[in-house]
């Protein structure tokens, strides 16, 4: 069973750093486009950072110079994405989630809208305070 368990969030000052992980297992990934989204109270989903299955990245312009996505591949059943997180401000406060979805056609494609997505973990808090 396909599953994606995100982990590293928690509370931070303004300026600090985290590193979110995510581990997707239960099924092949490697033609898999992995992305992080994220949802702050009263606003909906949006889009942080994604990583195609080729490698290619694409990154949100509120968090471009400040995040860094990776994507690590154990075995084709299990991969982790990180997100390297610095310089955070108040506005990056959100739940973050980290989502999949099957692009074996298009090895540098990276789904930006959230009902692309064919895979959803549970999500994790973070929290940026001044």
């Amino acid at each position: 069973q396909a599953q994606l368990v995100e982990s590293g969030g928690g509370s931070v000052q303004v300026g600090g750093s985290l590193r979110l992980s995510c581990v997707a297992s239960g099924r092949i990934w490697d033609r898999h486009g992995m992305t992080w989204v994220r949802q702050a109270p009263g606003t909906d989903r949006e889009f942080v950072a994604g990583i195609s299955f080729s490698g290619t990245t694409n990154y949100a312009d509120s968090v471009k110079g400040r995040f860094t996505i990776s994507r690590d591949t154990m075995k084709t059943t299990e991969i982790t994405v990180n997100l390297q997180m610095n310089s955070l401000k108040p506005e990056d406060t959100a739940v973050y989630y980290c989502a999949a979805k099957d692009t074996y056609r298009y090895p540098d494609y990276v789904a930006r809208k959230s009902d692309e997505y064919d895979f959803w973990g549970q999500g994790t808090q973070v929290t940026v305070s001044s």
